[in-house]
């Protein structure tokens, strides 16, 4: 799954200082084919395996991604300014680039690293492995051995093909309903309208250019950092600054400690304060009350002397109060989004035969505003993709993958193939125009509840990974949906055209479907994935798993009172959220979010530190300059994460080639 996390900071704040230039009526708008082009598509491929990379450790160690998108605009930006600056001081003849283009490189990008998420590398795709199988147990109820299919890069690559594609067609023919018609915000779409736009005047490239220098700045102090610390981290799990026990060696214990990860401090820097305090309140209920109190029933609740990772024991805790949490606040927010979607249709369509006779006094200034707002409207209507195109486009490809998806997966039926992809369009319309709405995409909510319907209408024999392999397609389908609208209304904001904007979601794609698995595949060989108490833990690959498992065997195989506690944490979940909708804004700002508060829960609260840490210094910095803060805290999150996650290449390549590191720093009781 993965929690993404989009940061408010992108959408109130615009990275570059001075507001945008709006679309000027004179300039030049280059024909769709112009708008991309080769060096586009290099820098894209570039950024996405980076992107990638950094995606696939984050999913494989907490599971919170935070929205890079900003980092995509601004290294796309930097990259073909020095591409085309050098050639020009060669004698090289060079395009000029366009914010069009840079639109359809930042789409390109994000449709590849978005692959990395919704493929589910770090999740369902990962539940289905032989570790994974085996940390549940072989004797629990449920979890059979002829549910495990091993990663392969062969079918990986080839379920990417088969169901990535789909989303893309599914809702293209309502682009001008949802764009022009609804006047859905988008905010994340917006932003890196707004962004983009601001690359493309003097001030604003000059502002971007000192972006970039602090980006390449702090990346290369992470890289470098990143690299110092493989030297004292030795061989196994134990050693280095990530079990430096910051806090004391009771509190190490508990897993209350800074591990010096720039990835996490940075995502704190991006993330908004109140979802990395919302981590830490969840960190410190579990790990700091709840579960020190579970483990004083040792021999009561459940049997003694279990290993760290038997579901029998503390570890089944951990696992389905995690489970409670995020479905209780993915239910509410599903609920939600559709009551507002619900009601903002309705309303739209009441007030379409209804004309008011008021006469508006035309000044220059609104005039200008509706000159360039028409001007927007019939270059994205002017290109328009034809709805034949996206229906044959759709029920080909569904065809396609109704006769593949079985042969990758025998336990899945075609004709449930088929029903899912005739429901799958209207379920990526809800999450669309919600995302267009609040910004909060539930790719992952609606892929759990094909999750569960999937495994308990096949049941024991195969419902587990039909139950899965529903989810990776659910969630393919509704994740790149919302993602092709959202870029449609950044494009709509900068002049880009809207086919133009789709080729390049399709090349972006099918990059991704290559990339991903490949980025993905250096993981899998280089590092011990999944292991309970190493660096890649791959968290939600047991949450998926035993989801699955719940939809086939119910909750019979649960540790004694463990159902009763999930129930509050759920019901809690509820509330929270409820209590965020009903008090004014002021007062909401600070309730803690409950999906943010679920991932400690499970995986400990090291990493939790380290995003305080990191909003921590930015609510500092916010004090003492905030308009400093606004410009550069983005540029200076991402160089860190960049960095760190570059440094996993070279790490990756020394851990295949069997160099250990030379030095095990570990601290024991004096």
């Amino acid at each position: 799954m993965g929690t993404e996390v989009s940061s408010p900071n992108e959408i109130t704040e615009p990275l570059v200082g001075p507001s945008p230039a709006k679309p000027q009526l004179e300039e030049s708008i280059p024909p769709w084919r112009d708008q991309i082009t080769l060096r586009g598509i290099i820098v894209s491929a570039l950024l996405g395996s980076l992107f990638c990379i950094i995606t696939h450790k984050l999913n494989l160690t907490v599971g919170v991604i935070p929205s890079l998108n900003v980092a995509a605009g601004l290294l796309g930006f930097f990259l073909v300014k020095s591409w085309t600056g050098l050639l020009e001081k060669f004698g090289f003849f060079t395009k000029p680039f366009t914010k069009q283009e840079n639109t359809v490189i930042q789409t390109c990008v994000v449709a590849c690293y978005g692959l990395a998420f919704s493929g589910g590398f770090g999740s369902y795709m990962l539940s289905m492995d032989q570790r994974t199988y085996e940390l549940i147990g072989k004797d629990y109820p449920g979890n059979r051995a002829e549910d495990v299919k091993n990663p392969s890069l062969g079918w990986m690559i080839g379920f990417m093909f088969v169901v990535s594609f789909l989303g893309l067609f599914s809702l293209v023919a309502l682009r001008k309903v949802m764009v022009i018609d609804y006047k859905l915000t988008y905010p994340s779409g917006t932003a890196t309208a707004l962004l983009i736009n601001s690359f493309h005047t003097n001030t604003g490239a000059e502002l971007a250019g000192k972006q970039v220098q602090s980006l390449g700045k702090y990346l290369s102090i992470s890289f470098i950092w990143s690299c110092f610390k493989w030297f004292f981290s030795g061989v196994g799990d134990s050693c280095g600054f990530d079990n430096f026990p910051t806090l004391g060696l009771a509190a190490f214990k508990n897993t209350f400690y800074f591990d010096f990860s720039p990835t996490y401090i940075g995502c704190g820097l991006i993330c908004p304060h109140i979802v990395n305090c919302s981590v830490l309140l969840g960190a410190i209920i579990s790990w700091g009350i709840l579960w020190p109190y579970i483990s004083t029933k040792d021999g009561d609740w459940y049997p003694e002397n279990l290993e760290s990772n038997d579901f029998k024991g503390l570890y089944g805790y951990k696992v389905f109060v995690a489970i409670s949490l995020i479905l209780g606040d993915g239910l509410y927010n599903l609920i939600k989004i559709i009551l507002i979607t619900t009601r903002e249709i309705y309303n739209a369509r009441s007030k379409q035969g209804f004309v008011p006779d008021v006469t508006i006094p035309q000044t220059e200034e609104s005039s200008k505003l509706l000159i360039e707002e028409n001007l927007r409207n019939s270059t994205f209507v002017k290109d328009s993709i034809p709805s034949w195109v996206a229906a044959a486009g759709y029920v080909t490809l569904a065809a396609i993958s109704t006769a593949t998806i079985p042969s990758i997966f025998p336990q899945v039926k075609w004709y449930l193939v088929l029903v899912s992809y005739v429901i799958a369009p209207a379920l990526a319309f809800c999450n669309s125009y919600g995302t267009g709405l609040t910004d909060w995409s539930l790719a992952s909510t609606y892929g759990k509840i094909g999750l569960f319907v999937f495994a308990s209408l096949v049941g024991s024999k195969g419902g587990v990974i039909a139950g899965l392999a529903a989810c990776g397609v659910m969630m393919s389908i509704v994740s790149t949906a919302a993602d092709l609208m959202q870029d449609f209304k950044t494009g709509y904001l900068t002049l880009s055209s809207p086919r133009s904007m789709f080729v390049s979601q399709l090349i972006g794609t099918a990059l991704g479907c290559i990339i991903a698995p490949l980025t993905f595949w250096l993981y899998w060989t280089a590092f011990d994935i999944g292991a309970p108490d190493g660096v890649y833990k791959a968290p939600y690959a047991v949450i998926y798993r035993e989801m699955a498992i719940l939809g086939v065997e119910g909750f019979s195989a649960l540790p004694q009172h463990c159902l009763e506690i999930c129930c509050v944490f759920f019901v809690a979940a509820l509330l929270i959220n409820l209590l965020r909708d009903v008090t004014p804004k002021s007062v909401s700002a600070y309730i803690p979010i409950p999906m943010a508060m679920a991932v400690p829960f499970y995986i400990g609260a090291y990493f939790a530190i380290d995003m305080f840490v990191g909003t921590a210094i930015l609510f500092v910095w916010e004090k003492l300059n905030k308009k400093e803060a606004d410009e550069y805290a983005g540029a200076i999150a991402s160089g860190l994460i960049c960095g760190d996650g570059i440094w996993t290449v070279p790490s990756a390549i020394l851990s295949i080639f069997r160099i250990d590191p030379p030095i095990c720093m570990y601290f024991k009781p004096s």
